[in-house]
């Protein structure tokens, strides 16, 4: 698909533009999966982690991990020719959650990625969009190696209400992704589209 052209003889397409927010706890892949499915070069803010940082940043689960996103991932995916989405990576440690304000502006929804080895990890991410009524959706991170659950009781797990979609997805894999970011453009639009309509009745 080349931006911006349309089919023969009709004027070019002006695409919409989305934004959505990718959230979770350190360490969980929301750089990853930015970077899995951009279509430009993502933009990465990602530093070292230090001795200084230890005390902080709890690694349990991910040791080998040795860098951490300190102000945002950034990166673009067209989904059709006139639909594009810009995707935020919000950074996980709690000493940097005052960036979520700026970047949830004008958001229409979010991805809340989650780990079955560190489920509590998502927790904030979770409270944190369902009190600003910010739609999301949760995706598990299938990691190589780690244990896998039935989605039902990873949302047991996590208290997530009925309208809350949970899917499995790989942040690693661009077409798992891909359907991770669809599955929240449809919530997102079912939602306002239910808001309206209690609005007009």
């Amino acid at each position: 698909m080349i931006f911006g052209r349309s089919e023969r003889g009709k004027p070019p397409v002006e695409p919409v533009t989305l934004k959505i927010l990718v959230a979770g706890g350190f360490g969980v892949g929301k750089t990853t999966l930015v970077g899995a499915v951009s279509e430009i070069r993502p933009l990465r803010t990602e530093e070292l982690l230090t001795e200084a940082g230890r005390p902080v940043d709890d690694t349990s689960g991910v040791e080998a991990k040795n860098t951490t996103t300190v102000a945002m991932d950034f990166g673009r995916i067209t989904l059709r020719e006139d639909l594009v989405l810009y995707l935020f990576g919000t950074p996980g440690q709690e000493r940097f959650w005052f960036m979520w304000d700026e970047l949830s502006e004008g958001a229409l929804g979010a991805v809340v990625l989650a780990d079955t080895r560190r489920l509590e990890d998502c927790f904030a991410a979770i409270d944190y969009f369902e009190r600003r009524a910010i739609p999301f959706l949760v995706g598990v991170n299938c990691f190589e190696g780690a244990a896998r659950y039935p989605a039902d009781d990873v949302r047991r797990a996590l208290d997530l209400d009925d309208h809350v979609p949970l899917l499995m997805c790989d942040a690693r894999d661009r077409e798992s992704v891909k359907e991770t970011l669809i599955g929240v453009v449809q919530h997102a639009m079912a939602q306002a589209a239910q808001r309206r309509q209690t609005v007009t009745t």
